[in-house]
């Protein structure tokens, strides 16, 4: 047991105040750090923070893994566990700004998340979606092409945002991109793709430089209207928009339609270090994660082909 003031539970309550007052922090993350740090000290018990060792943390990560929620009668999810020890990482890293000697907040490493689902649209659904914008206007026509590129080319949201309108071939139907980590690809445009795209800067009369511009707010010609370029958020926001009129059950993404792009040309035969290539991927393992996805289709190609009998037979 500590004594004096570097006692567990009095060091918490002063990291908590002091996100309040120093680090503007809302309550409702106050409220969470509160509920994830009293449950570290109902496990260490009321100790001084230099008794905190890699020992205990690993012996915490197992009373997380194990502890079953009094509500839902379920152990935590992995993310959840992690949240627990994101929580005590902060309160370290506070104690060690405070000079109170504890372990080193970098020594708490998060356990490997479990895998979520892959969210895939089904042809009907995709369909669905990319009719939705109304191109009867100069937004639905630039919101058209964004769909039809995102599907098109499997861009991360961040490669189409950055992308200016001389940097697009439209005839050779393809154009090269600087992904994640500087890594360099061709990616190509279907006809759709440009088809939409040929719609949508025909009837721009501007002369921005920025391949998907704002169409409200107080025009910036300024930079060659590098201000009035669409953010990511706002490319987030009108797939969101269009997801929603369309009524889909999958709160689809911008990244929804990456994952479409990819299942398409493996559904469809392509090989994987070439779809690895055209997503940008550096390893082969992130692009393996769409294999659950189509395997399960050759699945149901098996159990609806494989041993039927033919009727001349």
């Amino acid at each position: 047991m500590a004594d004096g003031k570097n006692i567990l539970s009095l060091l918490i309550t002063d990291f908590l105040e002091y996100l309040e007052l120093e680090r503007n922090v809302s309550q409702l993350t106050i409220r969470n750090y509160d509920h994830y740090l009293r449950r570290f000290l109902e496990f260490s018990g009321d100790i001084d923070p230099k008794e905190i060792d890699l020992a205990m943390i690993r012996k915490y990560r197992l009373f997380l893994s194990r502890f079953i929620d009094p509500l839902s009668g379920q152990t935590l999810k992995r993310k959840t566990q992690n949240y627990f020890l994101i929580a005590l990482r902060a309160l370290l890293k506070y104690l060690a700004r405070i000079d109170v000697v504890s372990l080193a907040p970098e020594k708490v490493e998060l356990g490997e998340p479990d895998p979520s689902p892959l969210k895939v649209l089904d042809d009907n659904s995709l369909e669905t979606l990319l009719e939705q914008p109304d191109i009867s206007n100069l937004s639905g026509m630039r919101d058209k092409a964004i769909l039809d590129m995102l599907f098109s080319t499997g861009l991360r949201v961040s490669e189409l945002a950055s992308l200016n309108i001389d940097q697009v071939n439209l005839d050779r139907k393809e154009f090269g991109v600087v992904g994640k980590g500087g890594k360099e690809r061709v990616v190509f445009l279907s006809e759709n793709a440009v088809e939409s795209l040929n719609v949508y800067l025909d009837h721009r009369s501007d002369s921005y430089k920025p391949l998907f511009i704002r169409f409200q707010g107080t025009p910036d010609p300024s930079d060659n209207g590098d201000k009035m370029r669409l953010t990511t958020r706002s490319i987030e926001r009108i797939v969101e928009k269009y997801v929603k009129q369309a009524g889909l059950a999958i709160k689809a993404t911008p990244h929804t339609l990456r994952h479409n792009f990819a299942t398409d040309l493996l559904s469809n035969g392509a090989d994987i270090r070439s779809v690895q290539e055209m997503l940008g991927h550096s390893s082969i393992t992130t692009t393996q994660i769409y294999t659950h996805v189509t395997n399960k289709q050759l699945k149901d190609i098996h159990a609806n082909f494989h041993g039927k009998k033919t009727e001349d037979e």
